[in-house]
């Protein structure tokens, strides 16, 4: 179970990193299935999660961490080699989600040869995914929820209003909600919401 969030900006990350590893599941669930006999989804599906997965992070999440970690770096020390390592983790999740990209594009030119490779790529990057924003959750963001003080509260909840979705106001905005309404509605429940498998 995560750490109580206490103000809003690490609220905020939290219910991003919920929306993001909901897609992560979901990709995983399909991947699983398939691989257990279940007729594989057309690879669209897949190209859908993977638009969301490649766009989610660099556009709208992750400048949001760095910002407030930067700030959190200003105010203590406590938590630099933690802050460190997922800068790092950022980096390196570039590279893995376009091995990713490589391995689904390997899996739509030859089904067979293709799917045992694509199938492992996606269950690393999800268990990398899952201990990135652990360490975020359990350790980083509660030392921003301590050390920030009042009036970098009110900075950060600026930032995220004003200039942190970089999306906000755009038709690619609006594409974005429905990308990821469309995945949420093609997962099966309990995973999403559409009919269980």
């Amino acid at each position: 179970m995560r750490p109580l969030a206490i103000h809003a900006g690490t609220r905020v990350i939290h219910e991003e990193h919920d929306r993001l590893w909901a897609v992560l599941q979901a990709m995983r669930h399909f991947v699983r299935a398939t691989a257990d006999g279940a007729k594989a989804p057309a690879c669209k599906v897949f190209r859908a999660m993977l638009l969301y997965i490649v766009d989610y992070p660099e556009k709208l999440h992750h400048p949001k961490e760095e910002q407030l970690f930067t700030l959190l770096q200003q105010r203590t020390g406590i938590v630099d080699e933690e802050i460190a390592q997922l800068s790092a983790q950022h980096v390196a999740g570039e590279a893995m989600v376009r091995e990713l990209e490589h391995q689904l594009t390997r899996y739509e030119l030859d089904r067979e040869a293709g799917f045992a490779p694509f199938a492992r790529a996606v269950e690393e990057y999800c268990a990398f995914s899952q201990a990135h924003m652990r360490l975020e959750e359990d350790v980083v963001l509660p030392a921003a929820d301590r050390f920030l003080t009042a009036q970098d509260w009110i900075d950060v909840g600026g930032w995220f209003a004003a200039n942190w979705d970089p999306l906000a106001g755009t038709a690619y905005k609006d594409g974005f909600d429905r990308l990821f309404s469309l995945i949420a509605n093609i997962t099966p429940a309990p995973i999403g919401l559409g009919s269980p498998a």
